[in-house]
């Protein structure tokens, strides 16, 4: 007899949104005309959000395919948060370092057309508009921990292309050990862009086993609808195992190397931010314990899991 052993993110559907309210909320969403209305509106409708402050060029094409089909395999343990909790709250430094007017000072910031380059050690360079990324690789929906290394933590359903398959579409040398990634450089869309002394654009990277893990996500969606501009539209990084300052927003460049890359937060307090940022309760050398975090919308306060719940997955990729 087969005895399957469930791993931890393949838990009772019954600890998630119920799968009938979510349907009608998407069904909400067809009939709304998801792709010709504008990122914040599609919120504002659904779940009484953020009023709209974008401009009509916010929004993505018709031709992303929201939303996407679910992979069950990637479930939780909790509730997922209200998508209007999540959507006013967002660490967003180069709009402003106040999360909870992010979502007020978007506007500005204009995701489509948003062409992304591949470059470094590949068989050849590729630029490519996001739309065409999603039509060629496909998007998928998965249920996933969000842990921000301020303590406070969320569950999102996001949606995305999985990084192993963009690796592979990419064709990175045999040389290539690491993946940098660059953000967007657009001041005159950003109002916290020098309203402090960190030098934008951001700047992050993973080694090729990490951004060729199974839980690496290439985001483009987030609660069955395009991912709005404060989340970090149209493309942000999601590695659900390392603290959120990790996933990095608004990607226009990926580029493949050698040695490895220097990364924003590491660059600016390298004794508290490692390479890896990796969720670990016991082991952050920061002024702050990390031991429990609060969920946000409910302040419900649960201990903090190493690895963010996900070590099966990818303990083996680190020595403690």
């Amino acid at each position: 007899m087969l005895i399957r052993t469930a791993k931890p993110w393949q838990l009772p559907d019954s600890v998630a949104t119920p799968e009938s309210v979510y349907l009608d909320r998407r069904n909400l969403l067809k009939g709304l005309g998801v792709a010709a209305i504008s990122l914040p509106s599609i919120a504002a409708a659904v779940e009484d959000e953020v009023p709209s402050k974008s401009s009509p060029d916010t929004a993505l094409s018709s031709s992303a395919p929201y939303p996407a089909r679910r992979n069950d395999r990637f479930t939780l343990d909790r509730p997922l948060t209200e998508e209007a909790i999540a959507a006013r709250f967002n660490v967003f430094d180069e709009m402003s370092v106040d999360h909870s007017k992010v979502h007020e000072l978007v506007g500005q910031m204009v995701t489509s057309p948003w062409k992304i380059h591949v470059g470094g050690l590949v068989e050849r360079p590729i630029e490519i508009d996001v739309d065409d990324l999603i039509r060629t690789l496909g998007i998928e929906e998965r249920l996933y921990r969000h842990r921000c290394v301020e303590t406070w933590a969320m569950a999102v359903p996001w949606t995305g292309i999985p990084l192993r398959r963009f690796v592979e579409y990419a064709k990175p040398r045999s040389s290539a050990r690491f993946l940098r990634m660059i953000s967007f450089a657009r001041p005159e869309q950003s109002p916290g862009w020098y309203a402090t002394r960190r030098v934008f654009p951001y700047y992050e990277a993973l080694s090729i086993e990490e951004a060729t893990n199974e839980l690496a996500l290439l985001a483009t969606g987030i609660y069955g609808h395009p991912l709005p501009p404060q989340h970090g539209a149209p493309l942000r990084l999601v590695v659900p195992w390392k603290y959120g300052l990790k996933s990095i927003k608004s990607i226009v460049s990926f580029q493949f190397t050698r040695n490895r890359p220097s990364t924003f937060w590491n660059d600016l307090s390298p004794d508290y931010y490692s390479f890896e940022c990796n969720v670990d309760p016991e082991n952050f050398p920061g002024p702050w314990s990390q031991v429990e975090e609060r969920m946000l919308g409910t302040d419900e306060v649960r201990p903090t899991l190493l690895y963010n719940g996900y070590a099966e997955q990818v303990a083996h990729l680190y020595s403690r």
